[in-house]
């Protein structure tokens, strides 16, 4: 019987939760070409002439994406094996959460288990070939305190971003354990998404004590059913502030704000008390809570090198992003310049060292699907890609893990400074962040670049 199931959980209000974007219904075609010329110019995304990507495979999966609502694995059946065969040919890794997201509640009574949805997710990944990771998240009601039975789910954001109290820390981390049981050919896990139901509203800090207790029983429990289970949190949401406000403000700053304190706090708990941790997850946007990109909204995303660089340097772990913004709410932004900040946001992510991100598909049942990556499979021709899709597999392709990547010089006249490149030995990704048409010039061969242009050059 069809149940209701979460789709966007994103949060809203105070820390306890981000507010998140709603897409603008709008999508105009994106042209993303192969050159055959040198180049490049303004070197964010760079992380160094000369520095290598981690290249660990079980640890740098590379760029991915995460199943929302409704996702590939159901709709129209041509829809479906349509988009099927797309994500076989590139294989890009993908995230599912074991409630909401699509997902069904999974124990809707202590030791009823109904894992139909996350079955049906799990084989549709496994059909693709690509490398399936489980975040740990939420938690079912009668851990919560509420009603035990799948009748009495309460499908609500509220409800469904309510932690576990610490009385079921154990049972949630025995749910984990039944999870990973469940998938032994899943070997990446998450624990808990975002740090929901974790803030202190009496403290006004994130209850970051009562996260790495549930953090640490998951861990182990996990540990337990196969050593090789790769375990990584704490999943916080790296919010910043603009000048303007600085009750929360940070050292962790720049023109594009200051991270929140207590975000850092957090981290900064989690890491020094965790059980352990084989690759550390953050998420998080360009712009501050208050929506705005500063110092622009292309040099916004420099925030994400910028706290790349922190997280990598605190942990000394590998870097995942479970999530990763740069365009606010009712942007109004067409497609094209969605894609090209897109792009630039991987070339920060891959500028501060991430081995690993995830792009938050938004899909949706019909109609156009801004930012989707292929067109829905619930229409009849569904399942096509879309211009998402094609940079994120062109980027996990050109720049995979243990890419090696080097200086590289593209100018465009007074407009060489709304160009921005990524570059290695062998291919240079370049963006036009401006509204207008340029003509760029690359090892003295020229070539246009139209506004908000994401080009490919081959070296």
């Amino acid at each position: 019987m069809e149940r209701h199931r979460a789709s966007a959980i994103r949060g809203a209000g105070g820390p306890r939760g981000r507010h998140r974007r709603r897409i603008p219904a709008m999508v105009v075609a994106v042209l993303l070409a192969l050159a055959g010329c040198d180049g490049s110019g303004h070197d964010l995304g760079e992380p160094g002439p000369g520095r290598t990507g981690p290249s660990n495979t079980d640890l740098a999966l590379g760029w991915g994406f995460t199943h929302t609502q409704y996702s590939a694995d159901s709709g129209a059946d041509d829809a479906v094996a349509r988009a099927r065969r797309l994500l076989a040919e590139r294989a890009l890794p993908q995230n599912q959460a074991i409630m909401g997201w699509g997902v069904g509640n999974p124990e809707p009574a202590p030791g009823a288990y109904d894992f139909t949805d996350l079955d049906r997710r799990v084989a549709y990944i496994r059909s693709t070939g690509a490398p399936p990771v489980i975040t740990l998240c939420c938690a079912p009601d009668w851990m919560k305190g509420g009603r035990p039975g799948a009748a009495g789910t309460n499908w609500s954001t509220r409800s469904l971003e309510t932690a576990p109290l610490p009385a079921h820390y154990a049972d949630f981390a025995a749910l984990a354990a039944r999870v990973a049981e469940r998938y032994p050919d899943v070997r990446h896990f998450i624990v808990w998404n975002e740090f929901k139901g974790f803030y202190d509203d009496t403290r006004r800090r994130w209850d970051y004590e009562g996260y790495t207790r549930l953090y640490n029983q998951v861990y182990d429990a996990l540990k337990k059913v196969d050593k090789a289970n790769l375990v990584g949190g704490p999943y916080l949401a790296m919010d910043s502030y603009g000048p303007g406000d600085q009750a929360y403000a940070s050292g962790l700053k720049g023109p594009w704000g200051s991270v929140d304190q207590r975000v850092l706090d957090a981290f900064t708990y989690w890491n020094k008390h965790k059980a352990g941790a084989d690759f550390v997850v953050v998420d998080g946007a360009g712009f501050t809570r208050a929506g705005r990109l500063l110092p622009d909204a292309f040099a916004a995303a420099d925030k994400l090198t910028a706290v790349s660089e922190w997280v990598r340097g605190v942990s000394g772990l590998p870097l995942w992003w479970a999530e990763y913004y740069i365009e606010p709410e009712a942007s109004g932004w067409s497609e094209q310049r969605r894609v090209a900040a897109q792009a630039v946001a991987m070339a920060a992510l891959a500028r501060g060292g991430t081995s690993t991100a995830f792009y938050w598909n938004p899909e949706q049942r019909g109609g156009p699907c801004p930012g989707c990556l292929w067109r829905p499979t619930q229409q009849g021709d569904g399942g096509a890609p879309l211009a998402m899709y094609a940079l994120i597999a062109k980027f996990a392709e050109v720049f995979a893990p243990g890419t090696r990547f080097t200086g590289v010089e593209v100018t465009a006249g007074a407009d060489t400074a709304g160009l921005r490149t990524l570059a290695s030995a062998k291919d240079v990704l370049v963006v036009n962040t401006l509204d207008h048409a340029v003509e760029a010039k690359a090892d003295g061969a020229s070539f246009p670049l139209a506004a908000y242009e994401v080009r490919w050059l081959r070296r």
